[in-house]
């Protein structure tokens, strides 16, 4: 009895001890999203897409496209790709077409030689509140798998948006995807200000496709920081958590990815132009489950999550390919010319 005593107490202490030790990861990079792929026809020299998160959703496209508009149904996670969708009381056409985001090279300080996102907003002049979100061009897939194989089995073993592990820093680099989440200790995001009074919040999906907004804080500061959130319902000593089991495969990947950034804006503040730039998003967080021994590839025998994947990227392909088709009919049936024709030629 002793002794079954001291073994229960041995692992709520060592227990206790792991559960300050919280994983790192980047969940968001902007510096591995840069155009490197679909050279622009009007603009030599200049790229489109980002060629490790290339995704080409014409492959669930109906038999009634053309190939040209086939073509049109791949994008990337490209930083000129992110969308920015403003409060409806202001997404008028003049506010929409100056709110976009472009690659920033940093130029001197300690992110030399990295590109960062840049944000550009331009909120209404009158005085009410508003907000600009800022989303990827699609939602990120969990279960997406690399291109080929590797010789490295923890990377082999992590989808493409997963990014890569470190085994030195012991860090997972992502691309908007961390799996085997099972509570967030903290966000934390490197931005810099130009002292706009603006608010800025994370907002996270989890596998439920249930969104959480997390708020950073205020940009009203001059340079580089870090704002971090903690979470405040966050349970250091295991005696005092719910203790749970999770269900193992097909259930065994909880996971949260990057729905968007928002921006907020006060009615008492300046409206206009807002400029701001986004290096990297990070991650603290307990694991779901214990990274078992895996005896068996559950998902080459079964294919449940692949077939869960490849239903979410139908749907995604009616959603995303059938507007990128009609924006480019769009375009075709745009007027190039911008001036008359003289009567005198």
């Amino acid at each position: 009895m002793t002794r079954k005593v001291f073994i229960a107490a041995t692992l709520v202490l060592l227990l206790g001890t792991l559960s300050v030790f919280a994983d790192e990861a980047v969940l968001m990079d902007f510096s591995l999203l840069k155009a490197d792929t679909n050279e622009d026809p009007l603009n030599a020299g200049q790229f489109l897409d980002n060629g490790a998160t290339v995704m080409d959703f014409s492959t669930t496209a109906g038999a009634s496209y053309t190939e040209d508009q086939k073509k049109q149904m791949a994008t990337s996670l490209a930083i000129g790709n992110w969308d920015i969708t403003l409060a409806s009381s202001s997404r008028t056409n003049f506010n929409q077409a100056l709110s976009y985001t472009r690659e920033a090279p940093v130029i001197g300080g300690a992110y030399t030689g990295k590109t960062v996102m840049g944000i550009r907003v331009h909120f209404p002049t009158e005085t009410y509140n508003s907000w600009a979100m800022v989303t990827p061009p699609f939602s990120i897939p969990a279960f997406e798998r690399k291109a080929g194989g590797g010789t490295d089995p923890v990377n082999d073993r992590l989808t493409r948006f997963e990014g890569t592990f470190n085994a030195d820093t012991k860090i997972t680099t992502a691309m908007g995807i961390v799996k085997n989440v099972g509570v967030i200790k903290s966000l934390a995001i490197t931005v810099r200000g130009m002292n706009f009074p603006h608010g800025i919040s994370l907002i996270l999906e989890d596998q439920e496709g249930k969104q959480t907004t997390m708020f950073m804080g205020y940009l009203n500061f001059d340079g580089w920081k870090t704002l971090t959130w903690n979470n405040p319902a966050y349970i250091t000593d295991v005696r005092n958590r719910e203790l749970r089991l999770f269900p193992l495969y097909p259930k065994s990947s909880p996971f949260v990815k990057l729905a968007g950034i928002l921006i907020t804006r006060d009615a008492a503040h300046e409206g206009g132009d807002f400029v701001t730039y986004v290096k990297d998003i990070k991650i603290l967080y307990d694991k779901a489950v214990l990274d078992p021994v895996r005896d068996i590839d559950d998902e080459a025998v079964w294919g449940i999550n692949d077939k869960r994947e490849a239903d979410r990227k139908l749907i995604e392909s009616r959603r995303f390919g059938e507007s990128q088709v009609l924006r480019y009919l769009e375009r075709l049936k745009q007027e190039p010319k911008s001036e008359f024709t003289s009567d005198t030629e």
